[in-house]
């Protein structure tokens, strides 16, 4: 895996979050770039990688947000390898497969990420709904999934992903 081509694309997906997507907002619901980046790194790559594409995402996500340092960290960490190790054996043909992953993944994130919120204090179940902030994340990141996975394999370089064809699908 090439890391500074991973580093730029949780770059510009940090940017975007902030400058674009933190625009837009249904009931006080917004989308989250950063988990799809974790959630699709699991799926492409692998649990570790997933795992580690998380721990990035989160951090630097943690960094702009007012949520103590490492909330996002933590979730992102936890599913990217729970999405990576639950379709470890999956095949990876269908056209549908990263949307359907990535929805799934993204929803148990919100929910994790609520859960996990709330176990340290913060006010993640005040506010706007649980629902409609899963459905949202869920909807815009099963639409951008195709996009995320793309670049997730633009980064993937070493010789063993070369030998895996399937997965750059």
């Amino acid at each position: 895996m090439s890391w500074p081509r991973t580093a730029l694309i949780v770059l510009v997906a940090l940017v975007l979050q902030v400058t674009l997507l933190s625009r837009f907002s249904y009931e006080g619901a917004r989308p989250d770039l950063m988990i799809l980046l974790a959630v699709m790194a699991g799926f492409r790559l692998g649990p570790e990688r997933g795992a580690i594409v998380g721990f990035a995402a989160g951090v630097s996500f943690d960094i702009v947000l007012s949520t103590p340092l490492g909330l996002s960290a933590l979730v992102y960490t936890i599913i990217g390898y729970a999405v990576g190790a639950a379709t470890a054996g999956m095949v990876r043909t269908s056209r549908w497969a990263a949307p359907v992953v990535a929805a799934a993944g993204s929803a148990a994130g919100m929910l994790l990420y609520a859960l996990v919120g709330a176990v340290l204090g913060e006010p993640t179940l005040s506010g706007p709904s649980l629902a409609s902030i899963v459905v949202l994340v869920a909807a815009v990141n099963a639409v951008l999934a195709p996009l995320a996975s793309r670049a997730l394999v633009w980064a993937r370089t070493d010789e063993r992903d070369r030998r895996q064809p399937f997965l750059a699908r």
